[in-house]
């Protein structure tokens, strides 16, 4: 598969798990989960990613503090958050001069939601981006592909990334399927929690499957990893013929596959701002 990791995650995983630690843990519980961590950091093989490690890391965490991270609270609120803007939203892209363009201009904007990657997900800066959604500057050549792939390819899977966004993933999947009805739309999502990431549950809140078919990809890592993929998810994976993928995390753990992907994410970290030489929060399109 070739070199996925990063110097600048590992740098990155470790600063974040630092800050992780229960203040009131007792000293001998902290020390066992920063030598543990510090040992999966230290041996993780070059051609795993950020999102397995972390997956690792979090299950370390679990063992030694009996708990992880539960943003259950927040993904229900973000979801009925975007639910509420839903129709204004829609609204919106249907009277767009070019509606597709501005469904996929609004999915980008969704992936601020992101607990994992944006230290304070704040709602008014939300209600900023929705508002200039139409700013973002999409890839002309890679939009141009898309366009002429929804018409001529067969089987499109949809890779969801977080909860609350997945409403704005929902109208661009209604957009695409009122331009390409003959197109069969697949979506996945994660088999099991991690972070604020979309699982059937959610799924099923925001009303996803009245626009395509949603199955869970059999495992809690963040992005899609095809190693863990359960048997049923990959041979969803291998039908497709075309794959849209939201999220920095999905694009970390699929970069290299050398499947027909349109990678679809806000730059939000400072290795993906370097990589495509944009500021923070600019959307990106990427065949």
């Amino acid at each position: 598969m070739g070199t996925l990791l990063r110097s600048e995650c590992i740098q990155c995983l470790a600063e974040k798990q630092l800050h992780t630690v229960f203040e009131d843990a007792k000293e001998e519980q902290k020390l066992a989960f920063l030598q543990g961590m510090f040992k999966i950091l230290s041996e993780a093989p070059k051609e795993t990613c950020a999102p397995v490690i972390v997956r690792d890391i979090t299950e370390l965490y679990k063992n030694i503090f009996g708990k992880a991270s539960d943003y259950s609270k927040e993904k229900s609120y973000y979801n009925r958050l975007m639910l509420s803007k839903e129709q204004k939203i829609r609204e919106k892209i249907h009277t767009a001069e070019e509606p597709l363009r501005k469904a996929l201009q609004f999915s980008l904007v969704g992936n601020y939601i992101d607990f994992a990657a944006v230290k304070n997900v704040e709602e008014e800066y939300l209600e900023k981006l929705l508002d200039e959604a139409e700013q973002n500057c999409i890839a002309q050549d890679a939009y141009e592909q898309m366009k002429a792939d929804l018409g001529s390819k067969e089987h499109l899977l949809f890779l969801t990334d977080n909860a609350g966004e997945g409403v704005m993933d929902k109208i661009f999947l209604e957009i695409i399927r009122e331009n390409y009805p003959r197109l069969h739309v697949k979506v996945l999502v994660k088999g099991s929690p991690v972070s604020n990431d979309m699982t059937m549950e959610d799924a099923e809140e925001i009303g996803m499957q009245e626009v395509a078919e949603v199955y869970g990809n059999g495992n809690g890592i963040a992005g899609t990893w095809l190693p863990e993929l359960s048997p049923q998810a990959k041979a969803i994976w291998e039908e497709a013929d075309m794959v849209i993928s939201k999220g920095q995390a999905n694009y970390e753990t699929l970069r290299l596959c050398r499947k027909n992907i349109y990678f679809l994410f806000l730059c939000k970290c400072k290795m993906f701002c370097e990589s495509f030489q944009v500021p923070p929060y600019t959307g990106i399109l990427v065949h």
